[in-house]
């Protein structure tokens, strides 16, 4: 039903104004107990034992989480979770609030699975957010840090501290964001240049709130091998706990088919999945799997979340894949997983993690 409605209505509609609805909606029913429980009945996956994932020093109850973006504030956690999500990003958060860049700014390519997204960050900043996660939900919550578009880089450190150190917390594992291609020069942040300080900064601030939690950063897809290798080098120098691999590409591969294919911005969905994978797949080997990977792009069924756990991933998520197949996407997701892990004889996912490699 999801994706009849979705083909014929909701994909001819303004992409942001259908996601901003769609995200008031889960609001609401979320914020009443028998929302949720209806949420959990219709949509939510089994528990399964042999699903569960150690990672972080936290417990999932399954490999697939959300991916950042799709509920920037945190103002829907509680339907996100009860549809079945193992763990869910918030963000990507800023200090100040901002209002991104220019609409329009998303983008559907139906033919390809796809969506491009120029969004920039909008955010109600970190005071906000930190206001709308004193009531969560129980499944672990990853939060994704930025810096304010207006923030030159070389003060950008003082804003992912400010945001560290304000939604601390809050949040089980913190993101840092330096990949997003749709705030100028943001990307800089991932060269030895400016990373090995920033890196070396979050590491002090989250040493001094006490309890340790674990510290991630979020690379684009468009680096090199090389320059991959080089990340992980300081993420490892620097105890950073793991690498999300990836955030969008800029690239824009030639099968594309869709009209929008060749909007500005970051693209995500199903055009994304082989080089996300190719990257998790780099990762482990280069580190020897000493920097736990969560793989991101074009996750869409059970068979692409058995793929990044093969080559590699610990975790996965999804962001596209929840556009485009609905409400019960977790559920069709994880149910094709354990007809994979049958037929394999796999009993635990702890056994396929790097298979591939």
């Amino acid at each position: 039903m999801y994706r009849f409605l979705y083909r014929h209505l909701l994909s001819r509609l303004d992409a942001e104004r259908i996601h901003g609805a769609a995200l008031r909606a889960l609001a609401a029913t979320g914020s009443i107990p028998l929302g949720q429980a209806l949420l959990r009945h219709l949509f939510a996956p089994r528990c399964d034992p042999s699903l569960r994932v150690q990672a972080f020093g936290l417990r999932f109850a399954h490999p697939l989480g959300l991916a950042s973006g799709f509920d920037k504030d945190g103002v829907a956690l509680h339907s996100l979770a009860a549809l079945g999500f193992s763990f869910i990003e918030v963000g990507t958060v800023t200090p100040q609030p901002q209002t991104g860049n220019a609409k329009p700014r998303l983008f559907r390519l139906p033919e390809d699975r796809a969506l491009i997204n120029r969004l920039g960050f909008p955010s109600s900043g970190m005071a906000r957010v930190a206001r709308n996660l004193r009531r969560r939900p129980a499944q672990p919550l990853a939060i994704s840090l930025g810096k304010n578009k207006a923030t030159p880089l070389r003060d950008a450190l003082r804003d992912y501290r400010a945001a560290l150190e304000c939604l601390y917390p809050h949040g089980d594992l913190f993101v840092v964001n330096v990949s997003s291609p749709n705030t100028p020069e943001l990307r800089s942040l991932q060269t030895a240049a400016y990373l090995a300080d920033l890196l070396a900064g979050l590491r002090q601030t989250l040493d001094a709130q006490g309890v340790a939690k674990p510290l991630l950063i979020k690379i684009a897809p468009d680096l090199s091998f090389d320059e991959i290798a080089t990340v992980c080098v300081l993420a490892l120098q620097h105890d950073i706990n793991g690498v999300i691999a990836t955030n969008t590409t800029i690239a824009r591969p030639s099968s594309l088919r869709s009209a929008s294919a060749r909007q500005i911005g970051g693209l995500s969905g199903a055009p994304l999945r082989t080089r996300s994978t190719e990257i998790v797949r780099h990762i482990r080997q280069v580190t020897s799997g000493k920097l736990p990977v969560i793989g991101v792009g074009g996750v869409f069924s059970g068979a692409d979340i058995w793929e990044k756990l093969c080559a590699g991933a610990v975790l996965v998520q999804a962001y596209s894949g929840f556009v485009y197949e609905g409400p019960s996407f977790v559920r069709r997701a994880i149910s094709e997983l354990r007809q994979i892990m049958a037929a394999e004889g796999v009993r635990n996912l702890s056994e396929i993690v790097g298979k591939s490699n």
